[in-house]
């Protein structure tokens, strides 16, 4: 079975546009865990333009009770205030994302080699205190081995590729999937867990759950559009029986 994470940015991104504190996040996490959700993920910018640091520390105190079932991954890029906060709380795991100036969300995994020096002191300060790190990256065999000469736990393989080509048709989709597949095969043998995610929804979703080996899908913007029309508590049982195949 592959685990569901649920990423309640776009709950933090709702709120911020009015100010105060409505529709409330830590609220959102309570009715994912209550659906059964067996993770959640947010990602603070250092803009804090949805997560802010305080919403990591208040899903983090309501969790805490939780975490035996239920896994918390805080993602973002390795700047120190974040890195700070991450071997402060001890999340289960953290998932080393890159950022680029001017992006209203993920464009694209690490570049391998070019960000060693940035990423090696950060994965040895995380795993020093017992959190699992993964590293966001694209579905290509040199990334994979960069990531497992980094020596981190997962990968978390970007997967709008994969979205932007079923949106084109399923036969677009499955070859598209066959690439992925090649992928989770060779990060698996090297030793790595295998996350995903970025635009996979309930149309996608079914055959991207198939690939071989995937531990984690972690799922935001999709999920929480669509709750806007049947709750959060309906759409995230429909993705949760998805991941359960």
């Amino acid at each position: 079975m592959v685990s569901l994470s649920v990423n309640v940015n776009k709950v933090a991104t709702v709120r911020n546009s009015r100010g105060g504190a409505v529709p409330s996040v830590v609220k959102a996490v309570e009715v994912c865990v209550a659906a059964g959700v067996p993770g959640i993920t947010v990602h603070p910018r250092a803009d804090e333009r949805h997560i802010t640091a305080q919403d990591v520390l208040d899903i983090h105190a309501w969790l805490a009770p939780q975490r035996e079932r239920v896994e918390y991954n805080i993602e973002g890029d390795p700047r120190p205030d974040l890195i700070e906060r991450v071997v402060e709380l001890r999340p289960d795991q953290c998932t080393l994302v890159p950022v680029r100036p001017g992006e209203i969300t993920s464009e694209a995994g690490w570049i391998p080699q070019r960000d060693r020096e940035l990423l090696s002191p950060a994965i040895a300060r995380l795993q020093a205190v017992g959190v699992r790190v993964s590293l966001f990256v694209e579905a290509e065999r040199a990334a994979i081995d960069w990531a497992a000469e980094l020596g981190v736990e997962r990968v978390e393989l970007y997967t709008e590729p994969y979205a932007r080509a079923y949106e084109t048709s399923e036969d677009e989709g499955k070859r598209s999937f066959e690439r992925y597949v090649a992928v989770a095969e060779h990060a698996h043998a090297q030793g790595l867990g295998i996350n995903a995610g970025h635009d996979l929804d309930l149309d996608n979703l079914g055959l991207f759950v198939t690939l071989p080996h995937l531990d984690e899908v972690s799922i935001g913007h999709a999920l929480i559009s669509r709750a806007l029309f049947v709750g959060l508590d309906t759409v995230v049982r429909e993705y949760l029986a998805l991941c359960q195949g």
